[in-house]
């Protein structure tokens, strides 16, 4: 019975679309989605607030689709609309640019003036992805990833070594983007910003911040999350001095688990804060595992420890890797006596080696201008004019 009704459903929503398809496209409606409406964050979001704060008023139509709309009435300059909703599929059958952060579903019927944006969701990663691990995906993402990039004009890219990776995984043949991604721009504003966030979350200036943040563990207990935040504090003090508090990001998965594993004595839980970048932008040290968080953060040159308990076993289980881990520039540990050790010992100077070296081999396309650049081929794209348009702008 549920499958039939499923599929009532779902065949009711593609009648919609074909209908508001016939609708005439509005030229300067920027329709957004970040993890399928979850949240208000990732690249998606750094596109939008460059829109609106570089533009004037009336020059683009910005519209997210969240799942939650009540929560996010408050963000300056965008229309908010409920997923799945009816408005959500007029607004994204009318849209003439469409960004996402992650694959869409046969819910999304391009129409032939349409221009589509995919992100997708990390600068860089360890992680092997789509083509390169096929044998391991579903056979319905695989028909919905090739469908995706049927239907992509535009495919932003971090480094040169993602743009190889897209070539041959992506089932994509299009344009790729090589000016950045537009998430990591944060960390080339002012500490304003950073403020800002601090505010939003009552920390003092400063207080110095350890971001603990790693990645998800498919069918996996909590036990690989046995960090000791106090001796952790105890080594970063003794190590670089100052006031340290630990903030507690956990996969968005794991938010029901998230009170049990963020315990202790100036420990924060964030793990519901939208935005991984803002976090990464206040933080002074990373704690992460196999995320590709790592390669964000390097951009500020700051230290980051890979905490990785469970790293053989993860290896021979989970997707193949694109780099041996314990080559990358980051500090690896596999218990907590080799996390306060290489916190202990951390040499600043060689880290910092490391990490440009590490850059140059991956040609690193980050320089903070990745917003401006996407927008300035938004406004080509919308309003079929070439060129900068730098004097129009606000």
């Amino acid at each position: 019975m549920k499958l039939i009704v499923d599929k009532i459903k779902k065949y009711t929503k593609l009648f919609i679309i074909h209908i508001f398809n016939l609708f005439p496209i509005k030229n300067n409606k920027v329709f957004l989605l970040s993890y399928y409406g979850a949240q208000y964050g990732c690249s998606p979001k750094y596109i939008s607030e460059y829109l609106v704060n570089n533009y004037p008023k009336k020059k683009f139509d910005i519209v997210w689709a969240f799942n939650d709309i009540e929560s996010k009435q408050s963000i300056k300059g965008i229309r908010a609309v409920k997923t799945m909703s009816l408005k959500y599929f007029y607004e994204l059958c009318t849209s003439k640019v469409i960004i996402t952060n992650f694959r869409t579903t046969d819910l999304f019927i391009k129409r032939k003036n349409q221009y589509y944006v995919q992100t997708w969701h990390s600068s860089l990663r360890l992680k092997q992805i789509e083509k390169d691990v096929e044998s391991t995906l579903e056979p319905h993402y695989i028909d919905m990833a090739k469908e995706d990039s049927k239907k992509c004009d535009l495919l932003l890219s971090g480094c040169r070594f993602s743009t190889e990776i897209f070539k041959r995984a992506f089932w994509y043949d299009g344009e790729i983007f090589e000016y950045g991604t537009p998430r990591n721009d944060i960390f080339f504003e002012k500490s304003l910003i950073q403020d800002e966030i601090r505010a939003k979350l009552n920390i003092d200036k400063n207080t110095k911040i350890i971001l603990y943040a790693p990645t998800f563990r498919k069918n996996e207990g909590l036990e690989v999350y046995d960090i000791d935040y106090k001796k952790v504090i105890e080594a970063t003090k003794e190590r670089f001095s100052g006031d340290w508090l630990v903030l507690v990001k956990l996969h968005p998965h794991l938010i029901s688990e998230s009170s049990k594993l963020a315990v202790g004595e100036n420990v924060i839980d964030v793990t519901k804060y939208d935005d991984i970048q803002e976090l990464l932008s206040i933080s002074d040290i990373l704690i992460s595992d196999y995320s590709s968080l790592m390669f964000d953060f390097a951009l500020t040159n700051k230290p980051c420890f890979l905490y990785t308990p469970d790293l053989d076993r993860y290896i021979s289980k989970d997707r193949g890797l694109y780099f041996n881990i314990e080559e990358l520039p980051f500090i690896v540990a596999k218990n907590n006596a080799e996390l306060f050790r290489g916190i202990k010992d951390f040499d600043n100077e060689i880290y910092k080696n490391r990490i440009s070296n590490f850059s140059k081999e991956i040609g690193s396309f980050e320089k903070g201008t990745a917003c401006r650049k996407l927008s300035e081929r938004l406004e080509e794209v919308c309003f079929e004019r070439k060129g900068e348009f730098i004097s129009e702008k606000i």
